[in-house]
C-alpha cells in the first residue's frame, strides 16, 4: 500500500494565537485510487481542489510566522469541509463531471475513506487548535481559506472575495470591513452561505466558541505567483492587525444557525 499524507502541517509560533487552515488545498490522490477513473485534467480543475489556496496558506504561514494544516487530498476523494453524516460528503458527480470511482461506492470503502483520510486531518486540525491554544493562553483565531471560480453557468461572479459565517461575526466584521476598504469588492455570505451544519469550522470553532472566519478568494486572483504575492501583501496586515485585536482572543459560544448541537 502506497505511503499517503492526509494533511501536511506547517510550523509556526504556537504562542501566535492564529491558526490558518486549508481543507481544499490540495489535489493528491493516492495511487491505489487510479484517478477515481478520470482524466489527469479533472484533477487541474476546482472540482478536485481551491486553485491558489495551497500557495496562499504557505506564503501567510511564513509571512506570519503561524502554524497551518493543509488537507492533503483531493476533495474528489473525500470533501474535509463536510461532516462524517453530510450525503456530499463523497461526491458521484461534480459540476457536470461523474467520478466512477465514487459510484458504486461500498459501504466499507466509505468508511474507509473517514477513517484513513478525513478523520486524521480533523485530527491534526483539532491537535493544532489545541496547542495554540495552551501556547498562547487565549482562544485561537482560526483564518480558513478557500477560492472560488470566477463564473458559475456561464454568469460572471462580481465578488473579488467572500467572507463565509455562521453566527459568530467576531473575526467577520473586521476582516470585511478592512478588505471593503481597500476597494474590493467582497461577499457577505455569498456567493456561498457560511452555515453548514458539521463543516470544519462548525465541528472546531462553533460548537468550542473559538473565534474563526472562512475566506474564498476568487481564482483568477491567486491563479500565479503575481496573484498569491498581491494577496499575501494585502492579508497579511490584515490578520496581524485582528490577531492584534483581544475581544477576538475570547471563548464564547454562539448559536448555529444549523441547528442545535449534537
Amino acid at each position: 500500500m502506497d505511503h499517503f499524507n492526509a494533511f501536511e502541517i506547517l510550523d509556526g509560533n504556537r504562542d501566535s494565537g492564529m491558526v490558518i487552515l486549508g481543507d481544499h488545498a490540495m489535489n493528491r490522490l493516492p495511487a491505489r485510487y487510479d484517478q477515481l477513473g478520470l482524466p489527469a485534467a479533472a484533477f487541474e480543475r476546482h472540482i478536485a481542489y481551491d486553485i491558489g489556496v495551497e500557495s496562499l496558506c504557505r506564503s501567510l504561514s511564513a509571512r506570519l510566522g503561524v502554524p497551518a494544516v493543509l488537507g492533503g487530498f483531493s476533495r474528489l476523494l473525500i470533501d474535509p469541509n463536510r461532516g462524517e453524516d453530510d450525503p456530499t460528503l463523497i461526491m458521484k458527480i461534480s459540476d457536470g463531471a461523474i467520478i466512477p470511482g465514487n459510484h458504486p461506492i461500498s459501504a466499507a470503502e466509505w468508511d474507509n475513506r473517514i477513517a484513513t483520510y478525513h478523520r486524521p486531518y480533523h485530527q491534526a486540525v483539532g491537535e493544532t487548535i489545541a496547542s495554540v491554544a495552551a501556547a498562547s493562553g487565549k482562544a485561537p483565531l482560526v483564518l480558513s481559506l478557500h477560492s472560488y471560480t470566477p463564473a458559475w453557468k456561464g454568469v460572471p461572479r462580481p465578488w473579488h472575495a467572500a467572507v463565509l459565517w455562521d453566527t459568530d461575526d467576531r473575526a467577520v466584521l473586521p476582516l470585511l470591513s478592512m478588505l471593503r476598504a481597500e476597494g474590493l469588492v467582497v461577499g457577505d455570505n455569498e456567493p456561498y452561505d457560511g452555515a453548514l451544519r458539521g463543516d470544519t469550522l462548525y465541528r472546531h470553532c462553533m460548537v468550542t466558541g473559538i473565534p474563526h472566519t472562512l475566506l474564498e478568494v476568487r481564482q483568477d486572483l491567486i491563479g500565479d505567483a503575481a496573484g498569491i504575492s498581491e494577496w499575501v501583501d494585502r492579508l497579511a496586515p490584515i490578520f496581524t492587525a485582528m490577531n492584534d485585536d483581544p475581544a477576538l482572543h475570547r471563548y464564547q459560544i454562539f448559536p448555529s444557525r444549523t441547528g442545535p448541537y449534537a
